[in-house]
C-alpha cells in the first residue's frame, strides 16, 4: 500500500478538504511565528496516529476535530438587572476555531513528552470519543442543556 505524503502547507485550489483543514490547524499549533517547528510537529504528530490506528493521518485528524466540535454554546446576556446564560447555536467556523483551540490546549497540558507525543495521544483520545477535549465539548454542551429556559431571551 502506497503512503500517501502528508503537505500541510499546501493551500492552493487543488487542495482537498482535510488538507486546508491540516494547514489551518498548523496555523493555530503555531507559537512566536515558528511555522516550521508547528509544522513538524503536527506531521510527527500526525504520522503517530496514523501508525496506531492504520487509517490516512488527514483522516484522523478530520475525524478527531469532527468529534470534538460543538453544535451550540452559552453566552451572557444581562436582562433586567439579571445575567442568564442563553444557549446559542455557533456557526461552523467557530466550531472549528473552538475545536482546534480545546485540541491544542489539552495536548499541551498532558504530561507526555514532546509537544508531538501529546498531540498524537489527544488526537487518538478524540477519535475515540475521550479525552479532554470530549469532555469540554460535553460540558458545553450540558450546560447549553441545562439553560435552554433560557433560549427565548436569543437575540
Amino acid at each position: 500500500m502506497a503512503v500517501k505524503e502528508i503537505n500541510l502547507d499546501n493551500l492552493t485550489k487543488t487542495a482537498t478538504q482535510e488538507e486546508k483543514l491540516a494547514a489551518k490547524f498548523v496555523n493555530c499549533v503555531m507559537k512566536q511565528g515558528k511555522k516550521n517547528a508547528a509544522r513538524k510537529a503536527v506531521k510527527t504528530a500526525l504520522l503517530i496516529a496514523q501508525e496506531k490506528i492504520g487509517e490516512p493521518a488527514l483522516d484522523v485528524l478530520k475525524k478527531a476535530i469532527d468529534n470534538i466540535r460543538p453544535a451550540v454554546e452559552v453566552k451572557s446576556r444581562r436582562i433586567g438587572g439579571s445575567t442568564y446564560q442563553v444557549p446559542t447555536d455557533i456557526k461552523p467556523s467557530r466550531q472549528t476555531a473552538l475545536a482546534f483551540r480545546w485540541l491544542i490546549n489539552f495536548s499541551r497540558n498532558r504530561s507526555e513528552k514532546g509537544f508531538a507525543h501529546k498531540l498524537a495521544s489527544e488526537l487518538l483520545d478524540a477519535c475515540n470519543g475521550r479525552g479532554g477535549a470530549m469532555k469540554k465539548k460535553e460540558d458545553t454542551h450540558k450546560m447549553a442543556e441545562a439553560n435552554k429556559a433560557f433560549a427565548h431571551f436569543r437575540w
